[in-house]
C-alpha cells in the first residue's frame, strides 16, 4: 500500500520513526528499484540550524513549505542528489532525509548506476549499494527531476508499506552537519550493515 498524505501530515519525528521498515520505490524504464528504509534524519522548521529553511523561504527550499507527501530532492555540494519526504502541514517547513536502504528489487540496476561513478572496479556489496543518501539516490535513479514529485501519486517515486518491521531502532545525532548537532534526530536500525557504520551505538 502506498503511504497516504495523512501519513506525512504529522509531527516529523513520528514520521521519521514510522518510515523505518517502509519501502522506497522508484519506477524506471527498466523496471522498479526498491529498498527498505533503515536510516533517516529529521529536519524541522526555521529554528533548526541544519534545516534548509533556517534562512527563510527561498526558491530552492520552496518544497519544504509545500503540502506533506512531496519529494524534496536537492544537489548537495554540487555532487550528490539527496532525497527527502516533506512532512507536517503546508507552510510549516520540515522533512525527513532518507539516508539508507536495504535493497529489495532491482539490485542489478542499482549496481550499474553506482558503478558508473565508482573508480574501483568490481561488484559493490548489496549492503553498500544504498548506504548514505548520495549513494542511495544514485543507486535508485533519483534525480533533480524528481524534486516536488507527489509521493502519494504512485507514478514515479513513492513509499509503501509491505509489512516489514525492525524492532531494534535507535536515535542519535545527525551526520555530516556542523550546526544543529544538539538534536538527536537520526533514527536507524541497530546493527544493520546498510546503515552508516561510524555512528552506530
Amino acid at each position: 500500500m502506498i503511504l497516504p498524505r495523512e501519513f506525512y501530515d504529522r509531527p516529523t519525528l513520528d514520521v521519521a520513526r514510522d518510515l523505518i521498515g517502509k519501502v522506497l520505490v522508484c519506477r524506471g524504464r527498466n523496471g522498479d528499484a526498491s529498498g527498505a528504509i533503515v536510516e533517516v534524519e529529521a529536519y524541522i522548521g526555521e529554528s533548526d540550524a541544519a534545516c534548509h529553511a533556517s534562512a527563510g523561504r527561498t526558491p530552492r527550499n520552496e518544497p519544504l513549505y509545500g503540502p506533506p507527501g512531496l519529494a524534496y530532492v536537492y544537489l548537495s555540494y554540487g555532487v550528490h542528489n539527496l532525497f527527502n519526504a516533506v512532512t507536517e502541514r503546508e507552510g510549516r517547513p520540515a522533512a525527513v532525509l532518507v539516508r539508507a536502504l536495504v535493497p529489495l528489487d532491482g539490485a542489478a540496476g542499482m549496481q550499474r548506476r553506482r558503478r558508473r561513478d565508482r573508480r574501483t572496479p568490481g561488484r559493490i556489496p548489496d549492503h553498500e549499494l544504498c548506504r548514505g543518501p548520495g549513494s542511495l539516490a544514485r543507486a535508485m535513479g533519483i534525480t533533480l527531476a524528481d524534486n516536488r514529485g507527489d509521493l502519494c501519486g504512485g507514478r514515479r517515486l513513492w513509499i509503501e508499506d509491505r509489512g516489514l518491521t525492525y524492532a531494534d531502532v535507535a536515535w542519535g545525532p545527525r551526520i555530516g552537519i556542523s550546526a544543529g548537532t544538539e538534536h538527536h534526530w537520526r533514527c536507524h536500525v541497530v546493527g544493520c550493515p546498510a546503515v552508516s557504520a561510524r555512528r552506530q551505538p
